[in-house]
C-alpha cells in the first residue's frame, strides 16, 4: 500500500494495492502488519458502516473525551470526506484537509484523533465504512457547522445546492465557538 499525508501531514491517504480482472477486485482494508510497517499502528474497538444518498452532509462530528481516530473509505459510491484540526496546540489548527473517496478509487483516509470529521455524499447512493480507534460517546459528541465561513471548506456542491442535513447537524456550532482539543 502506499501512504501520503496530505497538506495536514497527519491525515493520511491510504492507496491499498489493489488486485483486480475481469471477475472483479481484491484488496486488504486492513492488515495490522503492513499498516505497522507504515508507521500506523492503531487499535481498532468499534466498525460502523453508513448509506446515504446524493447530498447528504454528515460532519463535522468529533468528541471532546473518548477521542476517536478513524479509518474511512467508502465501498460504494463516493464521497468528498474532510478532516478539520481542532487540536488548539497543533501548526495546522483550524485547517482542513479534504479528498474523494470511492468505490472506485479504494482510497482510505486515515483521520487522527483531535479531528473534526465530515463528509458529503456525491452520488446516488453511498455506503461509508470506517474504524475507530475508541467507542462512541453520545454525551461527549460535538458538532461544527459544515459551512463555517471561518473553516471555509471547499464541499463540492452544485451552485445553488443545499446538503441535506440531521438535526445535530444543524444545531452545529461556529468553530470558533467549539470547544477545542488540547
Amino acid at each position: 500500500m502506499e501512504v501520503q499525508p496530505l497538506h495536514i501531514p497527519s491525515v493520511l491517504l491510504i492507496r491499498p494495492k489493489v488486485f483486480g480482472d475481469a471477475r472483479g477486485f481484491f484488496f486488504e482494508s486492513w492488515q495490522e502488519r503492513s499498516f505497522a510497517q507504515a508507521g500506523l499502528e492503531m487499535k481498532f474497538v468499534q466498525d460502523n458502516h453508513s448509506r446515504s444518498t446524493r447530498h447528504i452532509l454528515r460532519g463535522l462530528h468529533y468528541q471532546t473525551r473518548q477521542t476517536q481516530g478513524k479509518l474511512v473509505r467508502v465501498v460504494n459510491g463516493a464521497v468528498f470526506d474532510v478532516a478539520v484540526d481542532i487540536r488548539r496546540g497543533s501548526p495546522t489548527f483550524g485547517k482542513w484537509a479534504g479528498v474523494t473517496l470511492s468505490d472506485e478509487n479504494h482510497h482510505m483516509l486515515w483521520v487522527p484523533p483531535g479531528f473534526a470529521h465530515g463528509f458529503l455524499v456525491l452520488s446516488d447512493v453511498a455506503d461509508f465504512v470506517y474504524r475507530c480507534t475508541d467507542y462512541w460517546s453520545p454525551a461527549h459528541e460535538r458538532s461544527i457547522l459544515w459551512n463555517d465561513t471561518d473553516l471555509d471548506i471547499e464541499w463540492p456542491l452544485p451552485a445553488g445546492t443545499a446538503p441535506q442535513l440531521s438535526g445535530k447537524d444543524l444545531a452545529g456550532v461556529r468553530f470558533r465557538d467549539a470547544e477545542y482539543l488540547p
